[in-house]
């Protein structure tokens, strides 16, 4: 089935470079494409461009039009912390007990006797909560058999562990937030959007690039991986 996903701004890629390779649309270095679409075939990106050109190409796609802007999905570093270290209750059952918050101070971990089954049901959270900020990828390696198998089964991409670029504010504490220690939200994509790339990205509510640095990734309505609509806002 071809999907053709849209929003009011594209954001191919990271930043200047050459476009590798043949075919038409944007490579990593095109400029942010006003009204641009990707389409999507399985799980690859057959075309990118205007929305009003891939939609007179391919009239029988289906259309998903998103607020805001469309860009590469991102990637978020210590994905081992924030998931084989860190407990998220499961709500509603643990709330009134344990309260909505991330658990990862070692005393209070220790106290909950987490089983490796335990652990599984909390990736599985964790990894709802890391879709819902259009998060694709996590660096880090993983010891929890049950974690890994959460991890690999929510679609999420799993890379070496990988330290702050040069000039990277470093961020207090493991964080869900991709763009935390970053100086740029083109720090955190992961991939270009280009045809033959895999189809995977992310919808945020905001105007562009400036504003979802300023207002974070909680303005994503939606996240692609391999052609699947993983997250949506309600």
């Amino acid at each position: 089935m071809l999907t053709l996903h849209t929003a009011e701004l594209l954001v191919p890629g990271p930043g200047p470079g050459p476009k590798p390779g043949p075919g038409p649309g944007p490579g990593p270095g095109s400029a942010p494409l006003p009204g641009g679409a990707v389409l999507v075939e399985g799980d690859r990106i057959s075309r990118v461009g205007p929305y009003e050109e891939l939609a007179a190409a391919c009239p029988h796609a289906r259309v998903r039009r998103w607020p805001g802007v469309l860009t590469p999905g991102l990637w978020v570093r210590d994905g081992d912390v924030l998931l084989e270290r860190t407990y998220y209750p499961d709500d509603p059952y643990e709330v009134t007990e344990l309260g909505a918050d991330p658990i990862s101070e070692d005393a209070a971990l220790a106290d909950l006797k987490l089983t490796e089954v335990r652990w599984g049901h909390s990736a599985r959270r964790g990894t709802q909560k890391l879709l819902a900020r259009g998060v694709v990828a996590v660096a880090g390696r993983f010891a929890i058999p049950a974690v890994r198998t959460a991890v690999a089964r929510s679609g999420l991409t799993i890379l070496p562990p990988a330290q702050a670029g040069a000039g990277a504010r470093e961020p207090s504490a493991p964080s869900l937030d991709p763009l935390a220690g970053r100086e740029s939200v083109e720090e955190a994509f992961h991939g270009v959007l280009e045809p033959g790339a895999p189809a995977r990205f992310a919808a945020f509510a905001v105007a562009d690039l400036a504003e979802l640095a300023a207002r974070g990734t909680a303005t994503c309505v939606a996240t692609v991986i391999g052609g699947r609509l993983l997250h949506r806002r309600r």
